[in-house]
This record gives structure tokens, C-alpha cells and sequence, in this order.
């Protein structure tokens, strides 16, 4: 039985979906989402496939893996995972960097399948995200729990003792895997750098001392690197808005169009790689070190793992080499004189893209340039300092 002190943020439980997917198999809104998602088949059958549905796995096995496995086939070169430094029998709480708001924990789960682990993923997902009432039943039954912002201090402190509380009754008492982003939001500019407020909040549940808390979460950093973000031309839209008005708010629809252009998008090669689980490391950690410091120490670790695991594309060397000015990465064979060539006629495409009244097409340029030179330049600190 799971605790009630969980029951407005956690995924709904088998007993619950046959009440919730009467609800959404009624709302017109999902209705329309089902027909754009598969247009080949009639809504009776959605109807009927999912009812047979005795399970949230069971539900993502039937609808959200085949969707996501056509969909890395028409918008990318394939999304893969190297699993190879944790054990397949495991459970984990994989901690990421955050480029695309759906995807990348929805990929994550397909290809943890695929890497022959026998479960998906639980997903923190923030109630910002959850627009209609029908998105929010469709997540709870896609097995993602939710994280409440815009909270007083007050609010935010008893929100994260509850968060915390869950995933660690997900990965021990469910052994359930579970999806957080390193910080909240994606970083825009691609500098993936661990929240220390996400850190702290892991260490409000569980029992024992802190490092015995951190180590029931079985953390493993997880590094994400897409060749193309879809998503480029609007982060760079939203920093040019917030530099030339920095009480700038997104629009209702804004987060809406980033996760259409996100899933639709041209991706070119996306690569989950998972870092060794941490417990082994925590486990040297002197448990007498202030709580403070475990934090930072902690948050510092994640960083690493995580920016020594990308996988750099030629997009990611040409990027850096136009914000120096100079030919560094070329002439070490990082990248041809072809891929230049298209690289720069792909900026051009995206800043066309943007629609802004007063587009300054220099700033523009130099903040996608920067979403893929950032992975470069923190991959090869990262692995300088080891």
C-alpha cells in the first residue's frame, strides 16, 4: 500500500487506470492528441488496447515505446545507451543533464528496455508543464511524478521532504528506476551544471546518516548528447527576450511549442551513456565531513561524470572554433571543411527561424554557437582534471 502522504504527486497504480483512462478517453482534448499521435489507428481501437492495459508498463509498452522507437527512426540517426558501467539487475535513480523537456526521459526509458533492463523509468516532472487536466492524467499514468513550483520558501522545503521522501520509497520499497533532471529546467546555453538544491533534497528522505541516505537512491549520472537540439532557435529567442527585458515572462504557450519542436525535430544521433552507480564512491567519503560539504562534494562528482560522458560531434567542434575565431579543431581533424560548410548553413536556417521584431542576429548567433561549444569546452575540463 503506498502512504497517502504521496498521493497528489505520485504515478496513479494499476487500481487506478481503469477510472483515469475512462477520464481521458472522453476528454476531446486527448482525443485530438491520439489522432495526431496515430493517425492510422481508429480511436475504438486505442479504446480497446487500452483497456487491456492491466499496468503503467503496460500502457507504455503498448503505445509510448512503439511511438518513440518510429519517432528516433524518422527524426534522428538513432538513440542508443551505453549501460556498461552498472549492473542490469539494478534499480537507479539516473541523474541527467536537461536539453529536451519530454524526451529525455522518455527516450532514456525505451532504450533502457532495448539495453535489456526489465523496467522504464518513474519521471520528475514539473506541474508548470501540466497545461490541460488530460496531460496531467496522461503523465501520472506514464508513470511520472510530479514536482510543484512556483512555491513559497515554506512551500518549497515541505514540497522537497516529499519529493525526496517518494524516490526513496520508488527505488526501495517499488525498486522502481526514477528520472530527474541535474537542475530545474533545461539549461539553456547547454552549460550542464548539477543544481545544489536538487542535491540537498535527495538527502531529506531515507534513513541514516546522510551519506546512507544519498547511497539508498543508487544516484548514477547520466550523461545526454543530441548532435542537433530542435530547440536551439527558441532558447536562443528566449535569452535574446530576457536580455533586452529581464522581467521577461514565457507566454502559456510557450513551454507547448518547445515540447512540439523538441519531439518533431531533426535530432541527428542521440546517446544516453550512464556513469558507474555512486554508491561505491560515496562509500569513501568520511560520513564526519559536514553535510555542507557532502553537498558540494557530491555536486561536483555529478558534474564530472556527467560532462566526461558526452559524446562531442563535429557540430560541437565547429561551434567552438567560430567563437575563437580560429581553426584549433580542424586542424586536428575534428571536422571537415563540408562539415563547416553545413554546420554554418544550418545556423543561418535557425536563426531565420526566429521571430522576433528586433532580431540582433550577432547575439543570436553566438548563443546557439555556445549551446554547442558549452559540452566541449566542459567535457575537456572534466577529463583535464581526472
Amino acid at each position: 500500500m503506498i502512504p497517502h502522504i504521496f498521493d497528489d504527486i505520485r504515478p496513479f497504480t494499476p487500481e487506478e487506470m481503469p477510472a483515469v483512462l475512462d477520464e481521458l478517453i472522453n476528454d476531446p482534448g486527448f482525443r485530438n492528441v491520439i489522432g495526431t499521435v496515430f493517425p492510422q489507428m481508429p480511436y475504438e481501437a486505442f479504446i480497446a488496447k487500452a483497456k487491456s492495459c492491466k499496468t503503467p508498463l503496460d500502457f507504455q509498452k503498448a503505445f509510448c515505446y512503439p511511438f518513440l522507437k518510429q519517432l528516433a527512426a524518422d527524426k534522428s540517426k538513432g538513440v542508443t545507451m551505453d549501460s556498461s558501467a552498472i549492473d542490469k539487475t539494478g534499480n537507479y535513480t539516473f541523474i541527467s543533464n536537461h536539453r529536451d523537456i519530454v524526451l529525455d526521459s522518455a527516450f532514456l526509458s525505451i532504450v533502457l528496455l532495448d539495453n535489456g533492463f526489465n523496467n522504464t523509468t518513474e519521471i520528475a516532472i514539473g506541474d508548470n508543464l501540466l497545461i490541460y487536466p488530460w496531460i496531467e492524467k496522461l503523465v501520472r499514468l506514464n508513470k511520472s511524478f510530479i514536482v510543484h513550483r512556483g512555491l513559497t520558501i515554506r512551500q518549497q522545503l515541505s514540497s522537497s521532504i516529499q519529493i525526496s521522501r517518494y524516490m526513496h520509497y520508488a527505488i526501495q520499497e517499488k525498486k522502481e528506476n526514477v528520472w530527474i533532471a541535474q537542475r530545474q529546467g533545461r539549461a539553456k546555453d547547454s552549460n550542464d551544471i548539477t543544481q545544489r538544491s536538487v542535491i540537498k533534497m535527495f538527502g531529506m528522505g531515507g534513513e541514516g546518516n546522510l551519506i546512507e541516505r544519498l547511497q539508498q537512491l543508487n544516484l548514477v549520472p547520466t550523461a545526454i548528447s543530441y548532435e542537433f537540439d530542435p530547440c536551439d532557435y527558441l532558447k536562443a529567442k528566449e535569452m535574446q527576450q530576457k536580455r533586452d527585458n529581464p522581467d521577461h515572462k514565457k507566454a502559456p504557450d510557450d513551454d507547448l511549442i518547445n515540447m512540439r519542436t523538441g519531439i518533431f525535430g531533426w535530432k541527428g544521433e542521440v546517446l544516453y551513456k550512464a556513469a558507474p552507480c555512486l554508491n561505491t564512491w560515496l562509500g569513501t567519503l568520511d560520513p564526519n565531513t559536514p553535510n555542507n560539504d557532502i553537498f558540494l562534494i557530491l555536486r561536483d562528482k555529478i558534474n564530472t561524470e556527467i560532462h566526461k560522458n558526452y559524446k562531442l560531434f563535429p557540430n560541437n567542434y565547429i561551434a567552438a572554433d567560430m567563437l575563437s575565431g580560429d581553426d584549433n579543431w580542424a586542424a586536428q581533424g575534428k571536422y571537415s571543411a563540408e562539415d563547416k560548410t553545413a554546420f554554418c548553413n544550418y545556423l543561418k536556417e535557425r536563426i531565420a527561424l526566429i521571430d522576433l521584431p528586433n532580431p540582433d542576429a550577432d547575439y543570436l548567433q553566438e548563443q546557439i554557437l555556445l549551446m554547442y561549444a558549452n559540452p566541449l569546452y566542459n567535457y575537456y575540463k572534466a577529463i583535464s582534471e581526472e
